[in-house]
């Protein structure tokens, strides 16, 4: 199958070295002096330095040229750039099934991919989403991962799902578009309180208690969009959280641990230097919580400490301090 993997970052780029053993892959950069830096060296040096590029992969930072031959679209730049990428591929008027790996919400107004699809995307073209427990380096070096991809045509992930599917990459198939988005992006947040936690020395017994307070609130809102709570209890959901909160692979579990050292987030940033979503998601899910009258204490703490300069001790002294509620989810 001919794949054109849009956005050379991490995600991107092991996703590619990954599916170039069963498919042909091109892996496309938007940025001319990162594609020199990646046919020069054969390596992506910004993320994998130690993994070679498969000699019968494509590099090109021209999206017509990625497209020209294309079978399928995996569009992974950050969520910020989402609605870009597919304005261009609409330009070039190329009618191509589309699938997309980016978590988050669009800030401005709160819009899950599949709504920035909706109306920037208006082919008839098959589309959907695939995400789960996955760190990069781990599926880059072909190590067991299991993903869902859901899509509303039901054909048409089951179809794609076996193609992408090997002993190493499972792929398991949803109709729950929104349920994975929601999933895939609100972990992000969690898992910084889950980093400031275990940076605070609050121990095993507090980590679990967040992971499964944070799942609830993943939950709630997740259902109030739509989505469905059995996508919750599974990869999408629970498993990416796991992953996530515990793993020392995670960029947004390690901006938790800096900030409970008291480091500053611009500087906690600039010396990450990749994106963590869950920086930029957290106000976009706070807002929507707030419009949905969805409880989510753990997300106003995170936001509390991201982006209104409270101290990470004070926002967790009272978060503590709050009496629990009554519920079953």
């Amino acid at each position: 199958m001919n794949i054109a993997i849009l956005g050379a970052g991490a995600w991107g780029t092991a996703l590619a070295i990954n599916l170039s053993v069963r498919h042909q892959v091109t892996l496309w950069t938007k940025d001319s002096e990162h594609l020199s830096e990646l046919i020069s060296h054969r390596t992506n040096l910004s993320f994998f330095p130690d993994f070679p590029l498969p000699e019968t992969m494509h590099l090109t930072a021209s999206l017509h040229e990625a497209l020209e031959t294309a079978e399928l679209a995996i569009i992974v730049v950050p969520i910020a750039g989402f609605r870009e990428t597919l304005q261009s591929i609409t330009k070039i008027e190329k009618k191509i099934p589309v699938i997309w790996g980016c978590k988050g919400f669009e800030s401005e107004a709160a819009k899950l991919p599949h709504q920035i699809v909706t109306e920037e995307y208006p082919s008839k073209m098959s589309c959907g989403v695939i995400s789960g427990p996955s760190f990069a380096k781990e599926v880059a070096q072909g190590l067991p991962t299991a993903l869902t991809l859901a899509s509303e045509d039901e054909c048409f992930s089951r179809d794609i799902a076996s193609q992408l599917h090997s002993k190493n990459l499972r792929i398991y198939t949803s109709q729950d578009v929104v349920g994975v988005e929601t999933g895939g992006a609100i972990k992000n947040v969690i898992t910084i309180a889950a980093g400031i936690s275990d940076g605070m020395g609050f121990g095993h017994n507090a980590r679990a208690a967040l992971i499964t307070r944070g799942l609830m609130e993943i939950t709630r809102l997740g259902l109030e969009l739509g989505g469905k709570m059995e996508t919750f209890m599974g990869l999408a959901g629970v498993g990416d959280l796991l992953l996530t909160c515990t793993g020392d692979l995670s960029r947004n579990r390690r901006v938790g641990l800096l900030l409970a050292e008291g480091k500053l987030l611009p500087d906690i940033l600039n010396a990450l230097g990749h994106v963590a979503e869950g920086v930029y998601t957290a106000r976009a899910v706070l807002q929507l919580s707030r419009k949905l009258n969805v409880g989510m204490p753990i997300t106003e703490a995170v936001c509390s400490i991201l982006h209104d300069d409270v101290p990470a001790r004070a926002a967790v002294e009272n978060l503590l301090n709050r009496e629990p509620k009554a519920e079953i989810y």
